[in-house]
């Protein structure tokens, strides 16, 4: 069900502490059910498979259900698919419908490596699990070994995770999970802020805290990373076993100042310029909240730093 935002300003105003515990335990509830469901299977799976598009909080989420799950007594070892990427090489790397690297497309992992690790860690094998370094765009010599002991499953996390081509290595031995801020936030029946366009504050905000990357970075590339999105992630979504919806219903009240503070002008003539202005009217709609507000082990300190958990 959609948030009304007359309903969130009221409550942020009127108990903001209440609102913001009700949201968590909201997110709560779903990350401790998927926990017991994966539990409850690992005689059968044994290989989770988690993914979302940017900004969903995978990341957080997947920390969350580690620790869940440990408190039921299953083990869980991490793996992102980001270390499966191949060495750069514009010769071979798949190519976008302008001739660029089309970074967001599965095939720029290695898929055959990729899905025979995962057949062997079910079979009971101990595999190496590859690095890959950013700042080269290259596999680094460094590999981990990986053995499930009893009562010990893995996570693969990254975006493409749901992809056909990763999940038939598991077959009926892997759990798709699929996460997302998928809420929209109502003003008089009328769609006022976009769940696509929660994620996209939630990216420009980390962008720019963490990432050394303003606005004229992000926002240019995000008509990409939606094309992305809607070729290689969306397809795959409604297969998934279990869905988290990550929308915090406070969240924008948080993040509003630092969205502010990232995006001083929209650069002109990229993809959804009328858009991306009109979020940035709409979410002057939102009362401020301050991130004193936001808990520590909350999945928002992804976006805005001052977290318990480590990234």
């Amino acid at each position: 069900m959609a948030l009304d935002l007359k309903e969130i300003n009221v409550r942020i105003e009127k108990d903001p502490c209440g609102f913001v515990q009700e949201c968590e335990e909201n997110y709560e509830r779903m990350i401790l059910a998927s926990a017991k469901k994966i539990a409850g299977r690992i005689d059968k799976s044994r290989v989770v498979l988690l993914s979302g598009p940017s900004g969903s909080g995978k990341t957080t989420t997947a920390l969350k259900l580690e620790k869940a799950l440990e408190n039921l007594g299953v083990g869980t070892i991490p793996v992102s698919l980001d270390d499966y990427f191949r060495t750069v090489d514009f010769k071979t790397a798949p190519k976008d419908e302008k001739g660029n690297i089309d970074y967001e497309s599965p095939e720029c992992l290695d898929l055959p490596l990729l899905d025979r690790h995962i057949k062997e860690i079910i079979d009971g094998g101990e595999v190496y699990v590859p690095k890959f370094d950013f700042k080269s765009q290259s596999r680094s010599d460094i590999t981990t070994p990986l053995r499930l002991s009893k009562n010990e499953i893995v996570i693969f996390e990254g975006i493409h995770a749901l992809n056909d081509k990763i999940t038939s290595a598991a077959g009926e031995h892997g759990i798709k999970l699929y996460i997302s801020a998928r809420e929209n936030i109502m003003k008089d029946g009328k769609v006022f802020y976009k769940g696509t366009w929660t994620r996209l504050t939630r990216r420009l905000v980390r962008d720019n805290l963490f990432r050394g990357a303003d606005a004229n970075f992000t926002l240019p590339i995000w008509e990409n990373i939606r094309r992305g999105e809607k070729m290689y992630i969306s397809p795959f979504r409604d297969r998934a076993d279990i869905i988290i919806n990550s929308t915090h219903g406070y969240e924008i009240n948080v993040l509003k100042k630092h969205l502010k503070a990232a995006v001083t002008s929209v650069p002109t003539g990229i993809p959804r310029y009328d858009e991306i202005c009109e979020l940035l009217e709409n979410v002057n709609g939102f009362s401020d909240l301050s991130d004193d507000f936001v808990p520590k082990d909350s999945l928002l300190r992804e976006f805005i730093g001052g977290g318990s958990f480590k990234y």
